[in-house]
């Protein structure tokens, strides 16, 4: 299958306006290909912020209901941490031999990228080789059926992940018992722990880490869990026609009775007892994804809720939501990946602000076209990008 979106270098050098000196004439080594098309990226891009031309909006081609993989493919080119990560060729150092069956997923995403950064605008590239890489990695997306974008997405940030992933060899997994430190220590230990086994470019952008606290009411005594997650999925909170998304946040961290059948088993009182659940959040990432939970499968038959959620597209404050102090848990939007119709049959769209330009797009499949910011909420939002406005505070 031919690659219709391979970066062409110019073969001849720009014409020195000096004349060579003995020195120049001398035999030099030839860059390594991957140098040689991230000094092309970068020439392509700075001139482009020096012109008038946007880049970054070029469209990908529908290959038969794909539109799922186009619009999430969209929202991680506006990512821009990830799109320099890509287009400057840093991911080449990280990749590694260990990962499963040692594909070339994230060499052919790169590709991808570039390829959306430097053609011309109102272009359309395919992205049929990104899809043969992403099917051989995860089988289910083999075939041209409709499939869910968040979904896609966990499974491309999974199969990146391990193909760059610092750890060479993980170490021997340990049942260390940490119940008796602080929580702050206790999360940073997990922490660390995770760390030793997963440590990635992808997973320095996209993980957090989630506290889970269950309160046993018989005798009080409170146990927490630490465990990393790569986008959060919020109930949409019952409302009258709209809802916002502090809500659904609320809703997602609200304390829960397990009782009955789900009662769990009191480490303390050494019995099962009513116990009471909690979420929050003990470490904010990069890069926070938030998956609105529209899709329910109730007695064979599923459903979509077409709530409006209002979220804001600057200064999305989920200080409330920390499990510590934090000063750094204030988010603006770039993505949205959108989805219309129905169970039976729907599509798929993004909605990205452009890094360089700061202007937002729709990303219907091969069609890009100019948005209001105005018009970037709507009631086909379906996962939201947001990234971390003020410094992290991961160790």
């Amino acid at each position: 299958m031919r690659n219709s979106y391979t970066v062409t270098i110019p073969e001849e050098p720009p014409v020195s306006p000096f004349p060579a000196s003995p020195k120049d004439l001398r035999t030099k080594t030839p860059m390594p290909g991957s140098l040689l098309v991230s000094t092309f990226v970068s020439l392509v891009l700075n001139k482009t912020k020096n012109s008038k031309s946007v880049q970054g909006l070029t469209g990908l081609r529908n290959l038969g209901n794909t539109c799922f993989m186009n619009s999430i493919l969209q929202c991680l080119s506006n990512t821009k941490e990830l799109r320099d990560y890509c287009l400057q060729s840093q991911y080449v150092r990280d990749l590694n031999n260990n990962s499963r069956m040692q594909m070339a997923l994230m060499s052919e995403f790169a590709k991808l990228i570039r390829a959306l950064w430097t053609s011309p605008p109102n272009e359309s590239v395919s992205p049929s080789e990104f899809k043969t890489q992403i099917q051989r990695y995860a089988p289910r997306f083999v075939g041209y059926n409709q499939q869910d974008a968040q979904e896609f997405l966990r499974f491309l940030l999974d199969g990146l992940h391990s193909e760059v992933n610092r750890v060479l060899v993980r170490p021997k997994a340990t049942n260390d018992n940490l119940d008796h430190l602080p929580d702050d220590e206790k999360g940073r230990q997990m922490w660390m722990k995770y760390l030793d086994r997963e440590d990635s470019r992808i997973g320095d952008l996209f993980v957090g880490q989630l506290k889970s606290s269950l309160t046993c009411s018989a005798c009080g005594y409170c146990s927490t869990a630490f465990d990393p997650f790569w986008d959060l999925s919020l109930p949409i909170a019952k409302g009258y026609g709209e809802v916002n998304l502090i809500d659904c946040m609320r809703l997602f961290t609200k304390e829960d009775i397990l009782d009955g059948d789900e009662k769990p088993t009191c480490y303390r009182c050494k019995a099962r007892t009513k116990c009471t659940k909690k979420f929050s959040i003990q470490r904010f990432p990069k890069i926070l994804v938030l998956h609105l939970k529209r899709f329910s499968e109730a007695r064979m038959r599923s459903s979509k809720l077409t709530t409006f959620v209002n979220f804001p597209l600057k200064d999305l404050d989920l200080r409330e939501f920390a499990s510590q102090s934090s000063n750094h848990a204030i988010y603006n939007l770039y993505a949205v990946s959108n989805h219309s119709g129905t169970t039976m049959g729907g599509h798929y769209t993004a909605y990205c602000k452009n890094p360089v330009s700061g202007e937002w797009h729709v990303f219907n499949d091969s069609r890009v076209t100019p948005l209001s910011s105005s018009h970037v909420r709507s009631s086909d939002a379906y996962l939201l990008f947001y990234e971390l406005a003020s410094p992290s505070s991961r160790m």
